[in-house]
């Protein structure tokens, strides 16, 4: 008979998930675990009035910390700490920000240390050249101190071979949470985006594009929370074609938006396996997305692809079928690949 593997998860805000990526993948792969299985999850007290013992079967301990920002990286440190009492079988780290100390951790722990990357953190334009330097540094040593390092993309996998000499074990992302139900909708004539709002997502490039055409493209995001969201909401919000939407969190709204859209538009251009896009691609869409190894990774190139606005604008000039190969290759893809059944088990394999 096989052992229960205690698991301890580290680097989320916690559950039940109401912040992003992170804390979706959590939410799921709890949900979908074997018996085999039990999970421990540490979860910040400054987004949760209610503390709750357990979660659909996984513990839940509290930290009086913020998950996000710089504070991330002492939740992940304290975190490890209490590990080091509790003593899981394996520790399942989410993100670099706290794994400046995992060297330490190692000395104290035998537990097995996986470690999901995320995307190259250390790239992106919002951060200061010292937040560089320090996510660069804890990528490093998460890479170097870990028994199995996650990459949620090919490229992402490639670039950890290449940089440190380590081969990296490819899990992406679930998105069939988002079909919640296959009732068919009618179609609407416009294309839809949701995203945060920064320079690497490619907003400017979308609204530029659209901006100069007729088509209709209705983007939600997080407008308010830096100069770059404000500034693109005051240029492009008087078009008549585009909409500027708020957050949207309420996964029977995005259902909406998402099932009536003519077509999807996808700016990452970091970051791996976006969550977003894997989503989308359950609905069978024409996904236009910007082109980078990931995303052609994430697609298997059964995409649209555009380099600057000037490429978008002209694709969008297109007549594309709403049931193309494309957007039928897609959807079979999400079916066998991002799927939180298959993705459960890739990590359940990798604890043993």
């Amino acid at each position: 008979m096989t052992r229960t593997k205690k698991v301890s998860i580290v680097g989320t805000v916690g559950l039940p998930a109401c912040y992003g990526g992170w804390e979706t993948l959590v939410d799921n792969i709890v949900i979908n675990k074997s018996q085999k299985v039990v999970y421990e999850v540490y979860c910040s007290t400054k987004n949760y009035s209610e503390r709750l013992e357990e979660y659909n079967g996984a513990k839940l301990t509290y930290l009086p910390l913020s998950a996000n920002g710089i504070t991330s990286i002492f939740y992940d440190i304290i975190s490890l700490v209490d590990c080091w009492f509790k003593k899981p079988d394996v520790v399942l780290i989410l993100g670099v920000s706290g794994c400046i100390f995992l060297p330490f951790f190692r000395i104290f722990s035998s537990a097995k240390v996986v470690t999901n990357i995320d995307g190259i953190e250390w790239k992106r334009d919002k951060w200061s050249k010292k937040a560089k330097w320090f996510l660069k540094l804890s990528e490093k040593i998460a890479v170097k101190s870990s028994d199995i390092v996650i990459a949620d993309n090919v490229g992402i996998s490639n670039y950890v071979k290449e940089e440190y000499g380590i081969d990296a074990q490819v899990v992406a992302y679930g998105g069939d949470h988002a079909l919640i139900n296959t009732d068919s909708n009618s179609i609407e004539n416009y294309f839809f985006t949701v995203c945060r709002i920064e320079p690497e997502n490619n907003v400017h490039t979308i609204l530029d594009a659209f901006a100069s055409s007729d088509k209709i493209i209705k983007i939600i995001g997080n407008w308010n929370s830096s100069i770059y969201g404000q500034e693109l909401k005051n240029k492009y919000s008087q078009n008549k074609n585009i909409e500027l939407l708020e957050p949207v969190y309420d996964l029977s709204k995005l259902f909406e938006y998402r099932s009536k859209c003519v077509g999807y538009i996808h700016g990452h251009s970091v970051g791996g396996t976006n969550p977003s896009l894997v989503e989308i691609m359950h609905f069978g869409k024409n996904i236009f997305a910007f082109d980078c190894v990931y995303n052609r990774f994430t697609t298997d190139g059964y995409a649209h692809f555009f380099k600057d606005s000037a490429q978008l604008q002209e694709l969008l000039t297109n007549d594309f079928e709403l049931n193309s190969i494309e957007a039928e290759m897609v959807k079979q893809i999400a079916k066998q690949r991002y799927t939180w059944d298959v993705i459960t088990k890739q990590y359940e394999v990798i604890y043993d």
